[in-house]
């Protein structure tokens, strides 16, 4: 019996505590997972099982794995749609991380619908499985893992850490909060607007994401620091209030373990493509050899052929 079979035995929900900067804290800081046997708000995670593996992963043997990291706009009457999207590989043998923006406009074929739409509203017609195919299918590379949280719960895990530090490159105000140009300490709630601003950034929805980078940065700098061993609690309590994940804690483990070294050499990966708008409504356009280069990127970091 296979190891994929034997999984499926298994069926079940698996209860771990995760957030989109855990996946970070994971692959740098040892002390988190001791933390997860004293939570005790878990939360249930979808199981998914990718299309493109025909095996698991063997994080004991340090094999290139991806995580798909959903920041969730929750909406009154819907589950909301996926407001953030990042892939990230990591190899384990190089000590190497790629991470992907994926605009949340790209036009795609939504995945189990053949229709083609913005990426974002994948979430929204079908959770974290149909988001998940549906990056598999437009990249053509696997979904191991998941990550989502509930972008309210940024305030909350900001806050829980004391604040972050950001470098801003230019001045702007949003939801009433001012930030000036230069190095600025974020509050939870400033956080949350400083992401969200998107439509006075001459960068657009990039500009957008490369903030929220900034700020998950700013908290895996602070979850990183001995002294938070003192606001566990409080980290531990915001995560497990907003994020759910199909990481087990034997996978967090084997995670920390075999690939700790990778958290510092994150590269960025971009994907190149056009604004335009189809019948009224506006998309991003990426061609499929663009598609393709970003598909072969990833690929070659995960050890798997083209």
């Amino acid at each position: 019996m296979g190891r994929r079979e034997q999984r499926k035995k298994k069926r079940g929900k698996r209860k771990v505590l995760m957030g989109c900067f855990f996946i970070f804290l994971l692959i740098g800081a040892g002390i988190a997972f001791m933390v997860y046997q004293s939570v005790q708000n878990a939360l249930d995670g979808e199981d998914f099982d990718s299309d493109k593996r025909s095996d698991d992963v063997s994080l004991q043997d340090k094999e290139g794995f991806t995580v798909l990291l959903l920041g969730v706009d929750e909406r009154e009457g819907d589950r909301g749609r996926s407001d953030t999207m990042l892939l990230m590989s990591v190899n384990g043998k190089e000590n190497t991380a790629k991470m992907l923006s994926i605009p949340r406009d790209t036009r795609v074929t939504i995945a189990g619908r053949n229709t083609e739409d913005k990426i974002n509203h994948a979430y929204a017609f079908g959770g974290v499985t149909m988001a998940a195919e549906t990056v598999e299918n437009f990249l053509d590379v696997p979904v191991d893992y998941y990550v989502e949280m509930n972008m309210e719960g940024l305030e909350e895990m900001v806050d829980a850490v004391g604040g972050v530090e950001v470098d801003n490159a230019f001045a702007f105000s949003y939801g009433g909060d001012d930030f000036p140009q230069g190095r600025i300490t974020l509050s939870g709630s400033e956080a949350l607007n400083y992401t969200r601003m998107r439509k006075e950034d001459p960068n657009g929805d990039f500009g957008r994401q490369a903030r929220q980078r900034q700020v998950m940065e700013g908290i895996l700098d602070k979850g990183s620091s001995p002294d938070m061993i003192f606001k566990f609690n409080d980290v531990m309590k915001a995560v497990g209030e907003n994020v759910q994940t199909n990481l087990s804690l034997g996978d967090m483990r084997a995670i920390q373990k075999n690939y700790a070294s990778a958290r510092n050499n994150i590269e960025t990966v971009t994907i190149d493509g056009s604004n335009e708008r189809i019948n009224g409504v506006y998309y991003y356009l990426v061609s499929d050899e663009e598609r393709n280069r970003v598909s072969r990127e990833f690929k070659s970091h995960l050890g798997l052929e083209s």
